[in-house]
């Protein structure tokens, strides 16, 4: 039997890599003969630079950037002949915050990875590829248009203090000081996620609250963002409130749309492309996909829909590893025959984080023997 591991990686526990190699491992203690082939995956949030860190035309570069609360640290990128791929995550997302304390989404800003994109540009780039997701911000991009030279001011003409707090005091954007090398950068976003900037699925009342963000800031954040794009509309002449994937990144979608005049795209798809994961599921009897926690979310943008639906069109069947599954969940729809919970049930969230490894390959092995 030849079976293809696609996984997304267990956030906060394991890459994509490292889970397809525990699978892989658990096929082959209870089948030696078991042909694996591991293709690892990302919907462009977090692991999406290590996920293509392995293709031979990419190198691997660290810059100097900032976090989302503005701390000096180093961030991975990579520079390939066709294009530079930056990962949002690495410089302004939550896992680079020491934790939940430190969740501040009025005052986290995307700073860091405007200083990303100068550094791509800085290196000849202009074709920019970016993965937005695992965002600690909700300032709609606008930090990152900051450090790419955008001024946005406020009535009394002073610069507009970073975060997403602060984006009812903006009066104005110019653009006459922004990078002039942005005019001739094309940019590709990828995105996980289809929700608009604005509204009850948009960037602050579905995700702030991720994101360390109270029911009186979440109303603060979209009053503001509203206002934000108010003047996107009057000043830079796009209407970023209908931009599908808007309020990807806390709203970083839109800003992209706005400042860099980005094209948004699945970013599942994208990285399929780039791996050539169509190809890899024909040879396949069987397809494993996962990620670190299956529920009803997963049907919608995530990488092992996107993987099922693609092994559905081609007929492979698809089995799902979750650390954890939503109760009675039932994702045949989108082409999952059966999800899998690896983590035995009562486990302390430390020790299923410890023994992810280990959880992954007795799962894989208890399912070879019954497939």
């Amino acid at each position: 039997m030849r079976i293809l591991i696609a996984p997304n990686s267990f956030k906060n526990c394991l890459s994509a890599r490292a889970v397809g190699k525990a699978i892989a491992r658990g096929f082959r203690t209870a089948r030696p003969d078991t042909i694996t082939d591991i293709i690892p995956m990302s919907d462009g949030g977090d692991g999406l630079v290590e996920v293509l860190a392995d293709s031979p035309s990419a190198e691997r570069i660290e810059t100097a950037t900032r976090d989302a609360l503005g701390r000096a640290l180093k961030a991975a990128w990579l520079l390939t002949g066709e294009f530079a791929v930056i990962e949002m995550a690495l410089a302004s997302g939550l896992a680079r915050l020491r934790g939940p304390e430190e969740y501040r989404p009025l005052v986290t800003s995307t700073a860091g990875t405007g200083l990303l994109i100068r550094a791509a540009l800085d290196r000849g780039c202009r074709h920019i590829v970016m993965g937005l997701g695992g965002s600690a911000t909700v300032d709609g991009g606008c930090g990152m248009a900051a450090a790419l030279g955008f001024r946005l001011l406020t009535a009394s003409a002073q610069s507009l203090p970073e975060g997403g707090g602060a984006l009812f005091n903006l009066a104005r954007i110019e653009t006459d000081a922004a990078d002039q090398r942005l005019k001739d950068t094309r940019f590709t976003c990828l995105i996980d996620v289809q929700n608009p900037l604005l509204g009850p699925s948009g960037a602050a009342r579905m995700f702030a609250p991720q994101k360390g963000a109270s029911p009186a800031e979440v109303e603060r954040l979209e009053s503001n963002l509203s206002h934000w794009a108010t003047i996107v509309q009057r000043d830079l002449g796009k209407d970023i409130t209908t931009q599908p994937g808007g309020g990807a990144a806390g709203g970083l979608g839109a800003g992209c749309v706005a400042f860099l005049d980005a094209a948004l795209e699945s970013g599942a798809a994208w990285v399929a492309r780039q791996n050539r994961l169509a190809e890899a599921i024909m040879q396949a009897d069987l397809v494993i996909t996962g990620e670190g926690r299956l529920d009803e979310q997963t049907a919608f943008g995530k990488v092992p829909a996107f993987v099922a639906r693609r092994a559905q069109t081609l007929g492979k069947p698809v089995i799902a590893l979750g650390g954890s599954v939503a109760e009675g969940l039932n994702l045949q729809m989108i082409g999952i025959a059966r999800c899998v919970a690896v983590t035995p049930p009562g486990t302390p969230l430390a020790v299923a984080l410890r023994e992810a490894k280990n959880n992954l390959a007795s799962a894989a092995a208890k399912l070879i023997m019954e497939v």
